[in-house]
């Protein structure tokens, strides 16, 4: 695998060489020099490729320049793991036409340079870069400082990142440092609190072709570690001293931080520190989150290199009007585009960096204390990301819903918190404390917060999790986490889930089967940034045309289907009824049976409808007949005595939303109901606006792009677009799908009141509970045909069951005496006393009676029949 990363650049543009300037051997010390010319744009590119030799290794460098002579800043450019010097030449060539000149090498054992891989030792790779800078300053074209002091900066990713801060720690004469999603201590990194990231190891060993391509003393190290499983203090002394974090009160140098969002390997708790300890130095810091990461996502080449070059043009150059931007930015997830499901990316900044901790806000979370285990082997682990395995492309869209996180059962303790009641914005580090004890003396635990929605669905942001060791946990420990650092954007209805796991894919977990016990001490502490504001999304000229000539469009076709629609003539005594479908029939074309069949049934004003059957039933055929998109292949549909056909009149009587409802998702949910009103034709006033926006209870969310929406927010804005002009027939087809239990109680209290009005409604859902609470009449379908239909507690109501409360527990052998009982078929106990099945010949006085003989404690007798029995027992009734 390959952990090179494109650079901090857009596209390659395509480019030729021209020539072969020159081909002159030039000895500079023990160097060799090749020089070419590049012409690619109006300013050609001279490169001068040369390889010099460092304590017997040897180094190949590129030195790019452009426009005319004289003297100017110098930029060195590191590149990240796996990579050479290659893949930073665009970068270069740009800088170079900016007025740079421009130094790239590859490190040691990359590339066309020899050498063992140090990890940026500073007794070798850093070393190597001060000799480059000996080297610039005795360039003609490089601008000096004083004698041997060159003006230059150092900017780079992840590897070269890293280097760059390292070269400032060590190094004087740096004046300025862009260094990308890189580290700041990499025993940090690859050990957290003294836990293994063995996948993520793993791969930077094959990265490079095996540990033999290390210097010995890492090659050992990681061997031991990998063994093990376990880092020992040396191996983490020995990353420690090649971190940026051992030169920390060195590093004193204007410093541009840019990190990333899905990175599972540095993750911006990385450039946190960096950020915090250079500030406390007296520098300048800039910290910029970008969408992408070593996991994947967008790197936002063109955006970062342009905010680097600004950045060395202030700080190198000296301009004092270079607009090095805001103190913090982050790349948001503004939704997906439309047009080709990218997903797409909205600024946010502020003039201070925030921090990880931020404004904190308690999050009470709920759940008993939990035991679970850690499996023999730490097998089956759970997995949280795919680290450098394209999990990243899936992290980048975690707010859009998108997520590969696995918990085995058995393997995790979970809390969770209430439903949210607004919409909620995490910046930072969340933290929680829980009490853990072991049955091992040390516990290994994987700490993760998901994003829980109102259907259930969850996502665990940017697909992070966080390690924690507990030492001595036998004896039981009070534990503090910190988790991942996130931007994420919690909406309204939401949940957040803490989930403690035993075992995580990325991490080297004990193999020792051991019993973990946590139970919460306090609540989830998360941090928010009010400070930091999302700028407006510029938007494109069809975002302006397009909605206004779909309207237009749309009305021209709804007129003129109007016109052309001739159908029967309506029935005077069904003007007041507001749906009678007769004999209706539907086959789908190559169906092997019919969807629905020799369907009848009516529905009266003010009822509530329930429309009930299975998966395959033919309820939504049923519906879209009803709406006129399809055409029924026999019988009749009457809405207010009239024939539905596509197009009749009598359908702005009707209010539907019937298989989702589609929105233009660059329109606030406000501007979507407004435009799919005037696209009706009917006068504003009509619209009744106001009342379905409040039943819609979106809030301050009316005013964002619908691409922003969860999908429980465009279910309620689908509900209130079909109420919209409160039409006398209303349809809803599952519209409690994507709501929290609060919503769902709220949207059945709006059903009844409406009704209440003289409206009707016909409501088709899987929630049979809510049905049963809701609806005063039922239609039950099977197989497209007619089960029965009529009042909810007539069909709810014929039960032959019945609920026998009891004052104490019954006995299982005075249980088996009344199962015996004549006229009862069955017994069962249950927590509120006695299930009791009647036979056909059975009766509840006679077995009140027989119960009394028996000695039982009879506290209650009543029915015991729920609407998911009847449903149950009608569908299994009817095949």
């Amino acid at each position: 695998m390959d952990l090179r990363l494109p650079g901090l650049r857009g596209p390659r543009r395509p480019r030729r060489l021209l020539a072969a300037v020159a081909a002159v051997a030039v000895l500079a010390g023990a160097g060799t020099w090749t020089a070419v010319a590049s012409d690619d744009g109006p300013t050609p590119v001279r490169r001068a490729d040369r390889v010099t030799t460092v304590d017997g290794v040897r180094l190949d460098t590129s030195y790019f320049t452009a426009g005319p002579s004289g003297r100017r800043p110098a930029v060195l450019l590191g590149h990240g793991f796996g990579g050479s010097k290659d893949d930073v030449r665009r970068q270069a060539e740009d800088l170079a036409r900016d007025g740079y000149a421009v130094l790239t090498w590859s490190a040691r054992g990359f590339g066309e340079s020899t050498g063992k891989i140090g990890l940026n030792d500073p007794k070798a790779e850093v070393a190597d870069v001060s000799r480059l800078i000996d080297w610039l300053a005795g360039r003609p074209e490089v601008r000096l400082d004083g004698a041997g002091d060159p003006r230059v900066g150092v900017a780079g990713v992840s590897y070269g990142g890293a280097v760059s801060l390292l070269a400032a720690g060590y190094d004087d004469r740096v004046d300025a440092i862009a260094p990308a999603i890189t580290y700041w201590n990499l025993a940090d990194a690859l050990f957290p609190d003294g836990v293994f990231k063995k996948l993520w190891a793993g791969i930077f060993v094959n990265t490079a072709g095996g540990c033999a391509e290390f210097e010995p003393t890492l090659c050992a190290m990681y061997e031991r570690v990998a063994e093990s499983g376990t880092p020992d203090p040396a191996a983490r002394a020995l990353l420690e001293e090649r971190s940026p974090s051992a030169v920390a009160d060195r590093i004193k140098v204007p410093t541009l931080l840019v990190q990333g969002q899905t990175d599972s390997l540095f993750t911006l708790a990385q450039a946190d520190a960096a950020a915090r300890a250079i500030r406390a130095n007296g520098a300048p810091v800039d910290v910029d989150w970008i969408a992408g990461g070593h996991d994947g996502g967008d790197l936002e080449g063109d955006r970062v290199q342009a905010r680097v070059t600004s950045w060395f043009d202030r700080y190198l150059k000296g301009e004092k009007s270079a607009d090095t931007g805001p103190a913090f930015r982050v790349s948001r997830t503004g939704g997906v585009d439309s047009t080709d499901g990218a997903a797409l990316l909205r600024g946010a900044s502020a003039d201070r960096y925030p921090g990880l901790t931020g404004d904190p806000r308690p999050i009470a979370l709920t759940g008993r204390e939990q035991s679970f285990a850690n499996p023999a082997g730490a097998a089956p682990p759970a997995v949280s990301a795919l680290p450098g395995l394209g999990g990243g492309g899936l992290s980048q869209l975690s707010s859009l819903g998108v997520g590969v996180s696995l918990d085995f059962p058995g393997q995790f303790a979970a809390f969770e918190s209430a439903p949210v009641t607004d919409d909620l914005r995490i910046t930072g580090s969340p933290t929680a404390t829980v009490h853990v004890t072991s049955t091992s003396k040390d516990a290994v635990l994987f700490a993760k917060v998901y994003d829980v929605g109102p259907n259930g669905s969850r996502v665990l942001p940017a697909q992070l999790v966080t390690p924690v060791r507990v030492e001595n946990a036998e004896a039981g420990q009070d534990v503090t986490i910190t988790l991942p650092a996130i931007d994420h954007d919690l909406d309204k209805g939401h949940r957040l889930r803490l989930v403690l796991a035993s075992t995580d894919l990325g991490y080297a977990s004990p193999v020792t089967p051991a019993t973990y016990t946590v139970s919460l001490k306090g609540d989830l502490n998360v941090p928010t940034a009010p400070g930091v504001t999302t700028a407006a999304a510029p938007l494109p000229s069809w975002v302006w045309w397009l909605p206004l000539a779909g309207a237009g469009l749309a009305l021209v076709l709804l007129v003129g289907g109007r016109r052309r629609t001739a159908g029967p003539a309506p029935d005077p005594e069904l003007a007041e009824v507001p749906l009678q479908i007769t004999d209706l029939a539907k086959k789908y074309a190559g169906g092997e049976r019919y969807s629905v069949r020799d369907l009848s049934f009516r529905v009266e004003q003010g009822q509530v409808l329930g429309l009930l059957g299975p998966n395959g039933a033919g309820k939504t055929t049923t519906l879209r007949m009803l709406m006129g998109l399809i055409t029924p292949d026999g019988g009749e549909i009457r809405v207010f005595g009239h024939a539905i056909r596509p197009g009749a009149a009598v359908l702005s009587r009707v209010g539907a939303f019937v298989e989702g409802a589609g929105f233009l998702p660059h329109l606030s949910g406000r501007e979507n109901l407004e435009l799919y009103w005037r696209a009706t034709g009917r006068p504003a006033e009509d619209a009744h606006l106001d009342e379905a926006l409040e039943i819609a209870g979106l809030g301050d969310a009316l005013a964002r792009a619908v691409r922003t929406y969860s999908q429980g927010m465009r279910q309620r804005l689908a509900i209130a677009q079909a109420m919209l002009g409160l039409p006398d027939l209303l349809i809803l087809d599952e519209p409690t799908n994507g709501l929290d239990p609060p919503q769902i109680r709220e949207m059945r209290e709006v059903m009844i009141r409406y009704a209440a009005a003289g409206r009707t409604v016909i409501v088709s859902s899987h929630l049979l509970s809510e049905v049963e609470q809701t609806c005063t009449h039922l239609v039950v379908m099977d197989r497209g045909r007619l089960v029965q239909a009529g009042p909810v507690a007539e069909i709810v109501g014929s039960g032959d069951t019945l609920l026998v409360g009891t004052a104490v527990p019954v006995e299982e052998p005075v249980v088996e005496k009344v199962a015996a009982l004549p006229g009862v078929t069955s017994a069962t106990v249950t927590d509120d006393g006695l299930l009791v099945r009647l036979a056909a010949d059975g009766s509840a006085p006679r077995l009140i009676a027989e119960l009394v003989r028996l000695d039982v404690p009879v506290a209650s007798v009543g029915p015991h029949r729920r609407l998911e029995d009847a449903f149950l027992t009608l569908i299994g009734g009817s095949a």
